[in-house]
């Protein structure tokens, strides 16, 4: 396409959102996928890169506007890495979020329209997240604003917020957020004002230097209490002033109910220690899911979003149909979640994850619970399927298998053992339809969807998890 090259300016109608999230124009039938952008707009972009299926833009008019935008609510739309469809309808986001379904699964493993069901909102479209993670940075991202006016001081400082979008190593101060909740925000300042001025440096991405490097913020929605988990670098000497933020954290916002500090000097960028320590409270919060109370520590895995996780999690026992006589496989169990939310419907049920902390969380939530008809088992998925065993003895073959994979989807070879172990049902809950669409493929030779049913647990943003039931063929 000689009319679309890196650096040419273009007019264009916005057609539709893709998945991922970006928005799509065509020239003569070739692709333009540009951010910032609502179908229905007319646009002015710069061409920025040119590949030869595709090509990206950035917008710099809206020349007219369209009737699904609405005004973004945060202050920090645009810059922030989050939150990317703020400035689409609620109820667009949703019909946009079934279509991508449908055309992964229509376009990969050839399921019907008819097959997948509307999609079921998020009981909230804001303060619906019971976990925030935060860096720190030893440089403060300036805004455009900022920079034309000058105003290059201040850069130099202490920060702790959100990654500017598409930045790995930028970081902008968050003022305002309407993921978690208030009270989170208010923790969030009073850390970052006492960091500033403690004289301790923060963590530097590119220098590989400091100390402070994350704050994690959970928060129990339905028990209103509230862990705070500040992890840095191993400085023994900091020690004290680390118990020193957290008498001061507890002063500004006595809501919180308990403090984790944890310590790593790995270089990768992730909110995790390897070693812990309570300075106050027991260490641990608890939420609850229908009936049930979970334990969820600072390490803990545990769905992002209760309200609709209860949803989805009464979803899959309504469609896997138990009779009250099944062994039950939980595949990617992490905690225990799902396992222990259908364990009273099931005569057992046995999870598996590779995560040996998740397993013990899932041990002490079932202990909690007085569930006993549940057994975890640690260890790889695509080593252990064929050989569950161990001191407890056989699990015996599942009449029902759940499987809750990461990203990725399954491993070949986990599809591969489930195809020969065969379930009379797979209940597959996903949270990618790309890698659910190609696991899909390979099991329909075997099993046939009696239904699948999308859910928004993220709303604002282009993530999507879905639901399917999987029935084994009369022939198998």
């Amino acid at each position: 396409m000689e009319a679309v090259r890196k650096g040419v300016e273009l007019e264009l109608g916005v057609e539709k959102l893709a998945y991922g999230g970006k928005a799509v124009s065509r020239v003569d039938g070739f692709v333009i996928f540009m951010d910032h952008a609502v179908p229905g707009q007319r646009v002015r972009v710069l061409i920025t890169k040119k590949k030869r299926q595709y090509a990206e833009a950035r917008v710099l008019e809206v020349l007219s506007e369209s009737q699904s935008r609405v005004e973004p609510f945060c202050r920090h739309f645009g810059v922030c890495g989050g939150c990317q469809w703020q400035d689409v309808g609620y109820r667009e986001q949703l019909e946009w979020k079934r279509t991508h379904v449908l055309e992964c699964l229509e376009h990969v493993a050839g399921v019907e329209e008819a097959m997948v069901e509307r999609l079921v909102p998020s009981p909230s479209e804001r303060y619906y997240r019971n976990k925030m993670e935060f860096t720190f940075s030893d440089r403060r991202w300036l805004s455009t604003e900022e920079i034309n006016a000058g105003g290059m001081a201040g850069a130099d400082r202490l920060t702790l917020g959100l990654h500017v979008r598409s930045f790995f190593d930028k970081i902008f101060d968050v003022e305002t957020c309407y993921l978690e909740s208030e009270r989170a925000v208010r923790i969030l300042r009073t850390m970052r004002d006492w960091c500033a001025t403690s004289g301790i440096p923060a963590y530097s991405i590119r220098g590989q230097a400091g100390f402070w490097r994350f704050l994690v913020v959970r928060e129990g929605k339905r028990t209103d209490q509230t862990l705070v988990h500040i992890v840095t670098t191993n400085r023994p000497e900091y020690r004290a002033d680390v118990d020193r933020l957290a008498e001061h954290l507890l002063s500004r916002v006595p809501e919180v109910t308990t403090f984790v500090h944890s310590i790593t000097d790995k270089k990768a960028q992730v909110a995790t220690g390897d070693s812990s320590r309570v300075v106050f409270g027991p260490g641990y919060i608890e939420e609850r899911l229908g009936e049930l109370t979970f334990r969820i520590s600072a390490n803990s895995f545990f769905q992002t979003n209760p309200c609709s996780a209860e949803l989805l999690y009464e979803t899959v026992r309504r469609l896997a149909d138990f009779q009250g006589d099944e062994t039950v496989w939980d595949l990617y169990c992490g905690t225990g979640s799902i396992s222990l939310f259908i364990a009273s419907q099931v005569h057992k049920v046995v999870g598996f994850e590779v995560v040996s902390e998740a397993i013990r969380d899932a041990y002490v939530n079932a202990e909690l619970n007085g569930i006993r008809n549940g057994r975890f088992v640690a260890g790889d998925l695509k080593d252990i399927m064929k050989n569950p065993g161990g001191p407890e003895g056989e699990p015996g073959p599942p009449d029902v298998v759940i499987t809750d994979p990461p990203r990725a989807g399954m491993h070949p070879r986990v599809v591969k053992t489930l195809l020969e172990i065969a379930p009379r049902r797979i209940i597959y809950v996903s949270c990618n339809p790309a890698t659910l669409a190609r696991d899909l493929a390979e099991l329909l030779g075997t099993y046939r969807v009696g239904v699948a049913q999308p859910f928004d647990l993220f709303p604002h943003t282009p993530h999507i998890e879905c639901v399917v039931r999987l029935d084994k063929k009369a022939d198998f």
